[in-house]
Formats: structure tokens, sequence, C-alpha cells
């Protein structure tokens, strides 16, 4: 197991990534569901903190994997196993979410993280010893020693009060996330930028198939229930028409150019867990309208369209902040992504015509951003030809 080059060409998705990326499913959906209860019960404060805190431990799973197969995936058995390893400590991990989520009980959890973190601590250690250069050694044992410190750290916290747990686990998510900056701080792994902007690009839209999954259920439960069908048809369809929006928005531009170092790809790469968190949200959010318009929730309409319109917005702020303002040029073209995050977030005092006129703004941001695109593209067009003539 040696570093893959950087530059290597075709460098796609292997078939057990997406194997694994599929296993976060399960853990994504425990998260969602319980925040929709909470969400729905009137406890945002709950649901919300623990949705933020168990969120954070399943993106930084699917992290932590991610960028070592991009620098080291040599898909040999060995490897193979290693990673089914993972994914059944990513499955132990979903198992206990629920736990987490309402009773602030990680031990389950912490157990998937365990099974997890002696795999990839193997794959760290046999880099480590397959490596040719030595720099790339000492960055592979950094990693497997980082990875062994936090997680004794985590088991350390089982065993604490509970009067310690805050503390504690916000200590030790900044741990978590200094691992790969201490690891890297001379010699940076070989992460390949277009592989990573795939596998980014794939897991968001795994997360925003949770809101297609919301939007499904809301228009079957309008189906079920003729006497909300005029109120949960309008949610199903402004639903969709968000989730429809970002993934148009977050695949509008290439990322993979501006990914040129560590410093820019850990910020665009850490600042990913809005994006993800927003995305998943959002179908949660969804889930919230439906029970709210039918009477299940106890919750008001407006609270209920918050829970649609806050992530909606967050998703649209975050992936003009990481993704899309690099490759906006003018005015009118920065300010649209921006204005359509504050125009959805007004909408939430619009009772039940929130989330559609939510879904319609950001459908309208689609289309004014491919115009602004388009013309932005005309006068490139006609500037080259000026050039030329003028060179000529």
């Amino acid at each position: 197991m040696t570093s893959r080059d950087t530059t290597e060409e075709h460098r796609a998705s292997t078939p057990l990534e997406l194997f694994f990326d599929l296993t976060f499913v399960v853990a994504v959906a425990q998260a969602g569901s319980r925040l929709v209860h909470s969400l729905a019960e009137g406890h945002p404060g709950h649901g919300l903190t623990g949705y933020l805190l168990v969120f954070f431990a399943i993106w930084w799973a699917w992290v932590n994997f991610t960028w070592f197969a991009s620098a080291y995936d040599c898909d040999d058995p060995l490897y193979r196993v290693a990673t089914l390893v993972q994914i059944t400590g990513v499955l132990v991990l979903a198992a206990g979410v629920p736990r987490a989520f309402e009773n602030s009980d990680y031990a389950v959890a912490i157990v998937g993280y365990l099974i997890m973190r002696l795999a990839l601590t193997f794959q760290w250690l046999r880099a480590a010893h397959d490596e040719t250069d030595a720099a790339a050694r000492r960055t592979a044992r950094r990693y497997a020693a980082g990875l062994v410190l936090v997680q004794l750290g985590w088991v350390v916290l089982l065993l604490l009060p509970d009067a310690a747990w805050t503390a504690g686990f916000l200590l030790l998510v900044v741990a978590e996330l200094a691992v790969p900056a201490i690891a890297e701080r001379d010699h940076p792994t070989t992460w390949h930028p277009r592989h990573i902007a795939e596998r980014y690009g794939l897991f968001t839209i795994i997360m925003l198939g949770e809101s297609v999954s919301a939007a499904t259920v809301a228009i079957q439960t309008a189906l079920d229930d003729e006497a909300a069908l005029d109120e949960l048809l309008p949610i199903a369809a402004g639903g969709l028409l968000i989730v429809f929006a970002a993934y148009w928005i977050y695949f509008a531009v290439p990322i993979h150019d501006y990914l040129a170092s560590n410093r820019q790809a850990f910020l665009w790469g850490y600042g990913h867990y809005v994006v993800f968190g927003s995305a998943a949200a959002i179908g949660a959010g969804l889930e919230v309208a439906v029970e709210q318009a039918v009477g299940e929730a106890h919750i008001s309409r407006t609270a209920a369209s918050a829970s649609v319109t806050i992530p909606a917005a967050l998703f649209l702020l975050s992936t003009f902040v990481l993704h899309s303002r690099h490759h906006k040029v003018g005015p009118a073209q920065r300010a649209t992504l921006p204005t359509a995050g504050v125009l959805i977030l007004l909408c939430t005092f619009l009772g039940a015509a929130a989330v559609p006129v939510a879904g319609a703004v950001a459908a309208l941001t689609v289309a004014v951003g491919t115009v602004l695109s388009a013309r932005q593209g005309e006068g490139d067009v006609r500037q080259s030809r000026r050039r030329a003539i003028a060179g000529g």
C-alpha cells in the first residue's frame, strides 16, 4: 500500500466507496427521524443539540475514511476486509444513534467508532509500513497515533460523570479536527482533488436523498388524507423544488481546481459539515411541516415552516461560501445566493404558503444564476474575439 498519484487520470469513486457511503444512509435516517420527533413535539433545543452532536459523529466517520481512501486505496483483499470492518462500525454507530439522541447515551456509538478506528488505524500503520518515502511514513504514523489517542479520550469520557460530558465532548471534537492538521503539517498525504470533489458531491446527493424521501412521504400522506390534500401537495411541491435547486446549485460549478493545497481543502472539507447537515435537515423539516399540516405536531405553523426554511437557507449560504463564490464574477452573480438565502428565511412567516414560496424562490435562484452565467459566458467569448482581432 503506497500513496497514489495526485495527478492520476480518471480517478473515480470505487464500488467499495459507494458501498461505504450507502451504510451512512441508515445513520442519517436515524438522526433525521429523531430530529423530526423533537421538533414536532416542540423541543427544538434538545432536537437541534442532539442532531448537531450525532451528525458530527456520522460526518467525521465518513471524512476519516474518504480522505484516507483518496490517498491510499489499493483495493486489495486486505484493504477490502478492513473497509468492511469499518462499515460494520458504521452500522453499530447507527444503532447507537437513538440512545445518543434521546438519552445522551453514547456508549453504543463510541463502540461503533472503536470498531471503525481499529480498522482505520490498521490501514494507516499498513501505509506507514509499505511507504518508501520517510516523510510519508511519518505522516501515516502520526495519523495512527492521533486516532488512537483521541479514541482513548472518547472511552475515558464514557467513564466520567454526566457533568463532564459537554466540556469533554467539545474538547474531543477539537482534538478530532486537529489530527489531520498535525499529521500533515510537514508532509501532506496524496489526496486527489478530483476524487475528493466527486466523493463530497456524491455524499451531498445522499443527504439530499433524505429530503426526496420526505417529499415522497408528504405526497403519500396527501393521497391518504384527502382532507389535507390542498395543504400537503404544495408542501411536497415546494420541498421538491428546494431539493432540485439545491442539487443544481451545488453542482453548477466544478471545485477541484480550487482544492490546490491542504489549507484550502481542509477548510472546504470541514465546512461541509454545514452543507451535509443542512441538506439532510431539509428532509426532516419537510416531515415536520407535513405532521403540522395534518395536526400531528404540537407546534405552530411558523415553527414548522422554519424547520424547512432555516436548513434550506443554510445550505444555500454555506454552498456559496465554500463552493460557488470562487466562480462568481460581478456583483449580481455574487449577490444571487446570499439574497436567495435571506428571502427563503423571510418565507418562514408566510403561513401555509411558506414552503411552496420558498421552493419558488429556490427555483428562481437557479434561473437567475443560469441566465447570469450564460451572459458572462457570452461576454467572455466577445472579449476573446476582440483580443484575437486586436492581436491579428
